[in-house]
């Protein structure tokens, strides 16, 4: 009788094109996704347990879930963008999200303007969220100020939003229309 606790597991049997498209439904099942991440996925799982028939290529399976509905990378982009918006972040970096995610630029382009369009409030939102600039105890001194200009340039904001809203007095919260002329005005568009 072997100990307690150790059993050997047997390894599960290599995949086919059934067990693969089954795995490819129980992912777009349980997450978002997209189609560039499903076939990563679906690569990952033939590394891991094998290959057994025909090949097939992970990149059409994604399609063809694409295709049935179950993917859809537009509104991924756009789902993605406005969650990391809403969270304070800024527009470079919802682009480097969609870019991880392997989201193409025709089904980015609506998510850009989304994060764009929000930036001063988004900016607004990590201030807050960081306590920095007017949502601050108290003004910082020169080397806090660095460190949170820092944080906000990370978050995806422009260096000159960043310190504009570093900048303001704590207690004084400044126009979101001001804030707009600021966005990218040292430093081109993100995309």
């Amino acid at each position: 009788m072997p100990p307690r606790g150790s059993r050997t597991r047997t390894p599960p049997p290599p995949l086919d094109a059934a067990a693969l498209d089954r795995l490819a439904l129980r992912y777009v099942e349980r997450f978002a996704t997209t189609r560039g991440k499903l076939a990563d996925y679906l690569r990952r799982k033939i590394r891991e347990r094998g290959w057994q028939g025909d090949p097939v290529d992970p990149a059409a399976v994604a399609e063809r879930m694409a295709g049935l509905g179950y993917v859809d990378d537009r509104l991924y982009a756009e789902s993605k963008a406005a969650a990391l918006t809403r969270r304070g972040f800024g527009a470079n970096r919802v682009a480097d999200a969609l870019r991880q995610a392997r989201v193409d630029e025709a089904d980015a382009a609506p998510a850009r303007s989304i994060a764009a369009e929000g930036e001063g409030a988004s900016a607004l939102a990590f201030a807050r969220r960081k306590r920095i600039g007017p949502f601050a105890a108290e003004p910082p001194d020169p080397a806090r100020r660095q460190k949170q200009i820092a944080a906000m340039v990370r978050a995806g904001h422009g260096f000159a939003l960043a310190r504009r809203i570093v900048e303001t007095p704590p207690g004084a919260l400044p126009e979101i229309n001001d804030l707009a002329t600021l966005v990218h005005c040292d430093e081109g568009e993100p995309w």
